[in-house]
């Protein structure tokens, strides 16, 4: 996005017309980038869309799809991000109408100057129905998990909860978990919006437990920071990593979110699914075996998530914020995973991983219909299009993580 100059005499706004901190007067004022970004902060927020400034300070705090999403774009172009979180966004625009300032004076750049290519696929997309679920797969979807679900409690009905069964049954189980949809989607909104970005996505706040990529590691090794042998951390990632993810760490943000939110009817929502796991399976293991055994099905489905998720970003570029356009961010920071009926089932289609992100609203089955329409535009472009086998897109999980362990070693004792 441009750097904004120097603002010109014609493009001063007048000093009665600027936005106060609740809103808009009008939208009269023109600004530059300089003006623009030096609004960035949590109690001064401003933001462009369609070349149009608003000042979202107050509006912020109501915003539906979470304070932090839309603060990741104060001081920035956020054009792209709200056409992809937004599917009916004449609707949304009404709510924007009183956040009018200004805009950007004529000589200003736009953000994702020189692809607007990715503005005219996305018309594409919307206008072939690719933002448009089919009933009929998600129908057979949610059929084939309580079919799992039906065989598992099946199999113990007619053959008993012997170890060889138990562990059968935890296995189907395992595919068919979930967890609160409200904290599911504020977090991954944050995700979607900036991927791989320090202090923005939280999916990359590993808590001090590892360093991610190529800075961060350099960064903590340059001023000494040592809560981990990060040299070892290739290794005990398979003792913290896969295995306690799901069954604590999110666990403990799920219900501290809840609580926090006040959020009273997913708590009943998310307490009601372990009511029926337990009536289900209390006639076979009694109480703590019940307990046991949910613990032990969500060990395994934080296997499964872990490697899924993180073989599209864990090996990809990590930095601060660069304030990039919207499909460079995306393409740096995933990567696919080779299609095939079997890694469309395991991933849940998420080894269309690029697509997921460019088009959040996207439902999975479209995912391979634009796919090769992302291919070449990325080729035009020179946008780097990655695809990796399952085997590597596995392998490379480890290989990243042991090589910011060594980034992080050669800074701490060389630097």
């Amino acid at each position: 996005m441009g750097g904004g100059g120097q603002q010109t005499e014609s493009s001063e706004p007048a000093k009665g017309d600027r936005g106060g901190p609740g809103g808009g007067r009008g939208g009269s004022a023109v600004y530059t980038w300089e003006e623009v970004q030096k609004h960035c902060h949590r109690s001064d927020q401003w933001l462009v869309i369609d070349r149009k400034v608003y000042n979202i300070t107050q509006w912020a705090k109501r915003h539906p799809g979470g304070i932090r999403v839309i603060s990741h774009f104060a001081g920035e172009d956020a054009t792209e991000a709200f056409s992809a979180f937004h599917p009916d966004a004449n609707f949304v625009r009404k709510f924007l109408k009183p956040l009018l300032i200004g805009e950007l004076a004529p000589t200003e750049p736009s953000q994702d100057q020189g692809k607007n290519d990715f503005r005219a696929l996305r018309h594409r997309v919307e206008s072939e129905g690719l933002l448009r679920s089919r009933p009929l797969f998600f129908s057979l979807y949610l059929g084939h998990i309580l079919l799992l679900e039906a065989l598992a409690l099946g199999l113990l009905w007619v053959w008993g909860s012997s170890w060889s069964l138990t562990l059968l049954c935890s296995l189907m189980l395992a595919t068919s978990q979930g967890a609160s949809a409200n904290w599911w989607n504020h977090r991954h909104f944050q995700h979607h919006a900036k991927p791989n970005v320090f202090s923005k996505d939280p999916d990359v706040n590993s808590l001090h437990v590892f360093v991610l990529g190529d800075k961060q590691p350099v960064e903590y090794g340059i001023k000494k920071l040592k809560y981990m042998p990060y040299h070892h951390q290739h290794q005990y990632f398979f003792l913290i990593g896969p295995p306690l993810l799901i069954p604590v760490y999110f666990h403990i943000q799920i219900l501290r979110t809840m609580f926090l939110r006040q959020d009273w009817v997913d708590l009943a929502w998310s307490m009601s699914f372990y009511l029926r796991i337990f009536c289900c399976y209390y006639p076979f293991f009694g109480f703590f075996g019940s307990v046991a055994l949910i613990s032990f099905v969500r060990f395994l489905e934080s296997h499964w998530f872990v490697w899924v998720t993180q073989m599209n970003h864990l090996p990809m570029e990590m930095d601060h914020e660069r304030q990039q356009d919207w499909l460079t961010m995306q393409l740096s920071a995933t990567c696919n995973i080779e299609q095939s009926t079997f890694n469309d089932w395991f991933s849940g289609h998420l080894n269309f991983q690029i697509e997921h992100h460019l088009f959040p609203t996207m439902p999975r089955h479209n995912y391979h219909l634009v796919a090769p329409l992302v291919r070449a535009l990325c080729e035009k472009h020179g946008v780097p299009y990655q695809v990796k086998t399952l085997q590597k897109g596995i392998t490379d999980v480890v290989g990243s993580l042991k090589k910011s362990g060594d980034l992080w070693l050669d800074a701490y004792l060389h630097k």
